[in-house]
């Protein structure tokens, strides 16, 4: 069976966009060279990438119009999109996921391959966290406070535990945590 690895840069207090939508700036504070290294690094492990339908549009909106290593990476990647209103996935190599999402994404980890993520999306993660279906969180701190905007863990995501899987350090003070989940 696959994996859902969660992916998100987060601020210190917990927020992974701000008040706004895709108001992201948190990302350019630890961007560099090493998470662009880690990035690519990490596309090498996505059999499937997953969103919610808000992030699905985003990322297709974004990603589409960009070149480069990364922008080639996540234009060729396989995709799908959990999603109640969504008609059609028009972005490159993406599929729409039918139904409820537990379900689906219950149905996609049980395909071959390499392991699914999950990039933003943290209405969709909080369902997904709550029927005990995320198997890692892989998050970048950055080196921020908000004080508000929209935290990754919602509430309705229950109450999980991880155990620190791995930790690795940028030189511009972000921090790459990599948590597994733990059976309790």
């Amino acid at each position: 069976m696959r994996k859902l690895i969660a992916w998100n840069v987060m601020t210190l207090d917990g927020y992974f966009e701000g008040p706004g939508p895709w108001q992201l700036d948190m990302h350019g504070t630890v961007w560099g060279e090493e998470m662009e290294e880690f990035s690519l690094r990490q596309g090498a492990e996505i059999g499937t990438l997953l969103f919610g339908r808000r992030t699905y549009d985003g990322m297709r909106d974004y990603w589409t119009k960009e070149e480069g290593p990364i922008a080639r990476m996540m234009n060729g990647l396989d995709k799908a999109v959990a999603s109640r209103s969504l008609e059609a996935a028009d972005w490159a190599n993406s599929r729409l996921l039918k139904g409820e999402a537990a379900e689906t994404v219950k149905a996609l980890k049980q395909e071959t391959g390499r392991d699914v993520f999950v990039f933003g999306s943290a209405e969709l993660l909080a369902t997904l966290m709550a029927e005990e279906l995320v198997d890692e969180y892989r998050l970048c701190l950055a080196p921020v406070v908000w004080g508000e905007g929209t935290p990754l863990f919602k509430p309705a995501s229950g109450r999980t535990h991880f155990t620190l899987r791995e930790s690795q350090p940028l030189k511009n003070g972000g921090l790459i945590l990599s948590y597994e989940r733990k059976s309790v």
